[in-house]
């Protein structure tokens, strides 16, 4: 299926490693000119240069800490008119209650729940003086499928799926498409991070954490592929009757009910 992306402009945040990395990858490949963002310098021309290396299409690179609004503005001005948005940064720690202490939840907040909301605003604005733009929040299933031992992730991914069906459900008015991709369990370092905190916790030894797989649809994690073939899709104009939605990516586990 030709998808109709070629020559469209896309910005990634979280673009360097894991979900990001695919999506920029896949985009690319779609003939997109690429733009990734995210803290860590290094990872960002590695990904850079793999991707250009494997695609041929032009990919930018910029590396600000995302968790802070004044770098958000800088990324905005870097950029310029962009077509596509991908909000991906963030990554929440496990964690129940009282784990997490407020510094760490604020600056989790920062990075993920804020940083989408600033950056949805600043890119909105753009978008609607031009008549036209998507913008995919990668979320999570934890928004959805509510865990005490993930209480910071639940409660920042519910509130922004709220903010991605409220702001989705009217943004075709302004000529754009709000849509939300709640990945479940991805085989990604992040998600490997978490599944440690939840080993040590459970099991007493976080090398364990494969152990926690076992019973998964398919008997797998996701591959990071499957979210980014999904959100070239729903960044096309192959989806163009499509805002104010969110895909579930788990293999079902999230519609998993016991009576008993």
């Amino acid at each position: 299926m030709e998808l109709q992306l070629g020559g469209k402009k896309v910005l990634i945040t979280g673009g360097s490693r894991g979900l990001g990395r695919s999506i920029g990858g896949t985009m690319a490949a779609e003939g997109c000119e690429v733009i990734l963002a995210s803290r860590t310098e290094s990872d960002l021309q590695k990904a850079q240069v793999e991707i250009t290396e494997s695609t041929g299409a032009e990919v930018s690179a910029y590396a600000f800490d995302l968790s802070k609004t004044e770098n958000l503005e800088r990324l905005v001005d870097a950029c310029g008119d962009v077509d596509i948005l991908v909000n991906n940064a963030g990554a929440i720690p496990g964690g129940s209650l009282l784990d997490v202490e407020e510094p760490r939840w604020r600056e989790a907040w920062d990075l993920k729940v804020f940083g989408y909301i600033n950056l949805t605003r600043m890119m909105y604005k753009i978008m609607k003086e031009r008549g036209s733009g998507v913008i995919v929040n990668i979320i999570g299933l934890a928004g959805e499928r509510f865990d005490s031992n993930y209480i910071a992730g639940s409660t920042g991914n519910a509130g922004l799926m709220a903010f991605t069906r409220a702001l989705g459900g009217w943004s075709l008015d302004d000529g754009i498409r709000v849509l939300g991709v709640n990945p479940g369990l991805f085989a990604t370092d992040r998600m490997i991070k978490l599944l440690e905190t939840r080993a040590e916790r459970e099991l007493g030894d976080k090398t364990r954490w494969e152990e926690l797989l076992k019973g998964l649809p398919l008997d797998r994690a996701g591959d990071p592929q499957e979210i980014a073939d999904l959100v070239a899709f729903l960044a096309s104009p192959k989806s163009a009757y499509t805002s104010g939605v969110i895909f579930s990516v788990d293999g079902g586990v999230a519609s998993r009910t016991r009576v008993l």
